[in-house]
């Protein structure tokens, strides 16, 4: 199991989400927590300016960024469209 970090970030992110969206992330961010999950969720590398995180989809256009602080704890650090990577 993964343990998770918010960063203050992700959760002002989250908050301006539509709440039905909102649920989708809490259903992803929980598939998340499960390793064996991670390639349903296409989770990958980023690379740029963000090439120290990785990413994971939520739906079609909506996107978690985060990074692995420890093995086994990743923080969440923002949530959005492709526009999250800017």
């Amino acid at each position: 199991m993964v343990e998770i970090i918010y960063a203050p970030s992700f959760v002002r992110s989250f908050k301006k989400l539509e709440p039905a969206l909102q649920d989708d992330v809490v259903e992803r961010i929980e598939l998340f927590r499960d390793e064996q999950n991670h390639e349903k969720l296409k989770v990958h590398k980023l690379q740029g300016r963000l090439g120290s995180t990785y990413s994971f989809s939520v739906n079609y256009s909506t996107r978690i960024i985060f990074s692995y602080d420890k093995k086994h704890q990743a923080c969440l650090l923002d949530v959005g469209s492709h526009d999250v990577y800017r």
